[in-house]
């Protein structure tokens, strides 16, 4: 198998409400909920980097249509990280966050490795990860 990766799909509980923290909060460009008319098809496609989109999806929708019933949600099963190009944009990155609305559970601190990052939440749990990594710099 070829890694490719071109979606990642995030679970919500509440659509709209994802998509006013993600567009409105963050400035994530998308171009809204589409696929209302269809049962279990309303969506929010966020265009991040060429080749990869990120898409919020019904919690309900996803157990529809993978047969697979909810269960609890854990926000430590993974994480999203977002590189940026300095500590200052970090800093910036996470007040951001705080302003849209999402829970600060680790403020922007310097790594054990040598790098700087910060952990948010957004309003369905997942966990972002801001960092800044000096052997990624270019």
């Amino acid at each position: 198998m070829k890694p490719r990766i071109t979606v990642i799909t995030i679970g919500v509980n509440d659509l709209e409400a994802a998509l006013r923290f993600y567009r409105d909060g963050l400035g994530f460009p998308t171009e809204g909920i589409i696929g209302e008319e269809l049962e279990h098809g309303a969506v929010v496609f966020i265009q991040m980097q060429p080749g990869l989109r990120l898409a919020l999806w019904p919690r309900k929708s996803i157990s529809h249509d993978t047969g697979v019933a909810p269960g609890p949600v854990s926000p430590t099963e993974m994480t999203l990280g977002h590189n940026v190009d300095s500590r200052e944009e970090v800093d910036a990155v996470m007040t951001k966050a705080g302003a849209a609305g999402a829970t600060i559970v680790k403020p922007a601190h310097d790594t054990f490795w040598g790098g700087y990052s910060g952990y948010f939440q957004d309003p369905d749990g997942h966990l972002w990860e801001v960092v800044w990594n000096p052997q990624w710099s270019g």
